[in-house]
């Protein structure tokens, strides 16, 4: 376990609300690259009406995909920003709510917005920003001194 104490304020937030019909993904990762975020922490509630979520398969070293073609509460999505060829990159988790009160969730590869998806960012400081791990080709919060 790597422990590093950090004592500074978050930087910028930003407030961003897809529309009905948007894929996520995509606008929240264009208006990333707009707003130069490049190390953030990301919160979003609202609906989809249909998803496509993943699970890492360790040994495939890539996400088994999960359809999910109902329409669907976002209990919880929550996830982060990181840098990926100088590119802002979105890592996010989904918990959805089915209509009989049944979650299903993972990694959020793509989805349509309705009605809404509130989404907050919360830009963190340079010392948390990711890094590539070349052993898994996912992007990892490095230790003090890596």
């Amino acid at each position: 376990m790597k422990v590093q104490e950090i004592h500074r304020t978050t930087g910028r937030m930003l407030v961003l609300v897809c529309d009905k019909g948007e894929e996520p993904v995509t606008a929240i990762g264009e208006a990333l690259r707009r707003q130069h975020v490049t190390a953030g922490r990301v919160t979003a509630v609202g609906g989809f009406q249909e998803t496509e979520i993943g699970w890492f398969d360790r040994e495939r070293r890539d996400y088994r995909r999960i359809p999910v073609r109902e329409q669907v509460e976002v209990l919880s999505l929550v996830g982060d920003v990181a840098a990926r060829d100088e590119q802002p990159a979105l890592h996010v988790h989904a918990v959805l709510g089915r209509c009989d009160g049944s979650t299903v969730g993972g990694h959020l590869l793509s989805a349509r917005v309705w009605p809404t998806l509130e989404v907050i960012v919360t830009e963190v400081a340079p010392e948390l920003a990711k890094r590539v791990d070349p052993e898994t080709g996912l992007a990892l919060i490095a230790g003090p001194g890596d």
